[in-house]
């Protein structure tokens, strides 16, 4: 639009016109600067190059490549003392086979049309079974994770006082059980051990002891058909 004239005939003064740059930036001494990006123009979405000192060195930068393998520690050894374990299974396995094949006659009848032979003749191949399989793995460096109890120190030393009187109960009821008898023996055997894991209530394990043996001479005797040695209480049980 034109200006109107003033009265005098001048022209009216004009509004100085607005900067519309950017005011230059100071250079420092040894760093080199750039003006910032104009939007519009080519070269507007990079960065102003960073001087040597700002750039981050070759070892700060993160590898790309994948993480390297995890080393799992050196391979697992074997341990000979497995293959004695193996050989005692298979040795169960072949005696279990022998016996059946051997001792034991072939009872068939109406009840049982199978016999009594197929049954240890298929658990001492399972045993020669799993010997194998065993020492298969033993062999390819398997080995049994360590026990681990949550109250168990496995630092302690073995407490050969408790398992040499849980032996010598348990030897003790196998010498009685025919003199003596199961309900007597057993006794022995229950209080004995009670005595051995460190019980000291003498009477009560007594009173215990000998409820449980004479609860399994007549469960076995009444439940199972199988009578125990009554030995110098026969004819009172």
């Amino acid at each position: 639009m034109a200006s109107r004239p003033d009265r005098g005939g001048e022209q009216p003064s004009r509004p100085p016109a607005v900067q519309t740059s950017a005011p230059p930036i100071p250079e420092r001494a040894g760093v080199e600067t750039s003006a910032p990006p104009v939007p519009g123009q080519a070269g507007a979405g990079r960065t102003a190059d960073l001087p040597a000192a700002a750039r981050p060195a070759a070892a700060d930068v993160p590898p790309t490549v994948a993480d390297p393998a995890v080393d799992d520690g050196p391979a697992a050894k074997r341990d000979p003392a497995q293959y004695g374990v193996c050989a005692f299974l298979a040795l169960v396995g072949g005696l279990v086979i022998l016996d059946a094949t051997t001792r034991i006659g072939r009872a068939v009848s109406s009840a049982d049309p199978i016999g009594p032979k197929p049954v240890p003749i298929l658990l001492g191949v399972l045993l020669l079974i799993v010997a194998a399989v065993y020492a298969v793995d033993v062999a390819r460096g398997g080995a049994g994770e360590p026990e681990a109890g949550e109250d168990v120190d496995l630092t302690t030393p073995i407490d050969w006082r408790t398992v040499l009187l849980l032996i010598g109960a348990f030897l003790v009821n196998a010498v009685l059980i025919d003199r003596l008898g199961w309900v007597i023996s057993g006794t022995l055997l229950f209080w004995g051990s009670a005595f051995a894991l460190g019980n000291r209530h003498y009477v009560r394990n007594l009173l215990i002891a000998v409820a449980l043996s004479l609860i399994t001479f007549y469960v076995f005797a009444i439940g199972l058909g199988v009578n125990l040695p009554a030995g110098v209480l026969q004819g009172i049980l």
